[in-house]
């Protein structure tokens, strides 16, 4: 399909001659006055515009201007056999992509058409790329606590305030991060991550800051590090808690100076980083271990954002599992699928101990390995149990890891009996009050049972 060029010009011979030349590659409107230019300007999609400065009826600058309020993205090149430099100056100060004097060659004319059309298609490929990554990176939830979340986003985005958010895995804490990044300034810049935890801690103080050529024994080049490659954007600390204490101390004095020297430098370089940090640990309570600094942590903890665990919002269960079965049956090319009816009571009952990234986990193994275009609860729970067979270790003490599994066990166990406590006991092979005993000692109250039963 032909791009499409609208040419306002009141000379009726110059308007044909530009036709005839474009023609051959691109469709071509015309128009003879402002005020018919700015009506098909509105009407049609059009992807550039040739604007003639001098129009019997309206200025072309004032055309410029009525079509960048309703079209502000679209190339507009401006075209005069009386203009100055002055009324150049003027048009590309309001945005104008170009300014052409009449006559101009026709080589000229296809040139500067084709870089101002090639602007225009680079600017649709990256918004296109751009809602493609705010979707991946997309924030679900209709709950309180998350209308919580979202207003403290809403509110601190626009200001540059360091945040630490909070909260267990899995619970989004990147999107957040993403969210606010996306809602400031800087959302034209980059957004740097960096995994405080899985990165050995002799090195992360080259990756944070960097290093100069000859600074250790591989430094074959210079390598600038994350603070730098996110200058005017935002750098994301994710597992902040893990960062070593030397690291610490350096990334303490950058909050305070917005300073810091390379590896093996003593030039001191500036940055503007807006710096927002996240962790799954209490840091109170790493602070007290001395692991953690607590000056640090005042200048992380400016603003704090807590995301609270999907067990805890489970009315946010719903749309989120629609979210990602739409979501994934598109990543992977699958043909549209639906989630029975039963589904959601079913998914609200679960404990959800990875929070939404096992929510996320479960639906595409669903997605994927179901091939029904519906998906109910019994074919659900096998693609669960079939996963649980993998038993994950970690450094959690003997007592909390059986803690897990019994708390998992048990939860599924209600599940498959629509939490009748009765056969839930007699399959656990314990009497009813042992099994409340279990339940409180657990952390499954009764008052879960009965939100998970509405």
């Amino acid at each position: 399909m032909k791009e499409r060029i609208l040419i306002i010009d009141d000379d009726e011979r110059w308007r044909d001659m530009l036709a005839d030349i474009l023609s051959d590659d691109y469709e071509i409107l015309q128009a003879q006055d402002g005020e018919q230019g700015i009506k098909k300007a509105k009407e049609n999609d059009v992807n550039l515009i040739l604007l003639d400065l001098m129009l019997p009826d309206i200025n072309g600058i004032e055309v410029l201007k009525e079509i960048i309020k309703v079209k502000p993205s679209l190339p507009v090149i401006m075209i005069s056999g009386y203009g100055s430099i002055q009324d150049a100056v003027t048009a590309t100060k309001i945005g104008a992509y170009d300014f052409l004097e009449k006559p101009s060659d026709r080589e000229k004319i296809l040139l500067t058409v084709r870089n101002a059309l090639e602007k225009e298609r680079m600017r649709r490929e990256i918004t296109v790329l751009r809602e493609e990554v705010f979707k991946k990176y997309e924030m679900i939830g209709v709950s309180q606590s998350m209308a919580a979340v979202f207003d403290k986003i809403e509110k601190s985005a626009p200001t540059k305030a360091s945040i630490l958010i909070t909260g267990e895995s899995g619970v989004g804490k990147e999107l957040v991060a993403r969210a606010i990044h996306n809602r400031s300034d800087r959302k034209d810049n980059p957004f740097v991550k960096i995994n405080c935890a899985a990165i050995p801690k002799e090195l992360i103080e080259s990756e944070l800051f960097g290093y100069e050529k000859g600074a250790f024994t591989d430094a074959k080049t210079q390598k600038k590090g994350k603070v730098e490659e996110a200058d005017e954007g935002t750098l994301f600390l994710d597992e902040i808690a893990d960062l070593s204490v030397p690291a610490q101390a350096k990334l303490l004095r950058f909050l305070q100076e917005s300073e810091f020297e390379r590896l093996g430098s003593t030039k001191t370089l500036k940055v503007d980083v807006r710096v927002i940090a996240a962790t799954n640990k209490n840091l109170e309570h790493e602070i007290a271990e001395q692991r953690f600094r607590e000056d640090l942590f005042y200048r992380l903890n400016v603003i704090n954002i807590y995301v609270p665990p999907l067990r805890e919002r489970k009315e946010d269960i719903p749309v989120l599992a629609d979210y990602f079965v739409e979501l994934v049956c598109e990543e992977h090319g699958v043909p549209k699928k639906i989630l029975a009816s039963d589904v959601i009571e079913f998914l609200k009952n679960q404990y959800w101990k990875g929070n939404i990234r096992e929510l996320r986990n479960v639906i595409e193994r669903a997605v994927i390995l179901l091939k029904t275009p519906e998906i109910n609860s019994s074919d659900l729970m096998k693609v669960m149990e079939t996963s649980s067979k993998v038993i994950e270790i970690n450094d959690k003490p003997l007592r909390d890891a059986r803690d897990d599994f019994e708390r998992e066990y048990i939860i599924k166990l209600l599940t498959k009996f629509d939490w009748n406590m009765t056969k839930t006991a007699e399959a656990l092979e314990i009497d009813r009050a042992h099994l409340y005993r279990k339940l409180k000692e657990l952390g499954i109250t009764e008052n879960k049972y009965q939100e998970n039963t509405k």
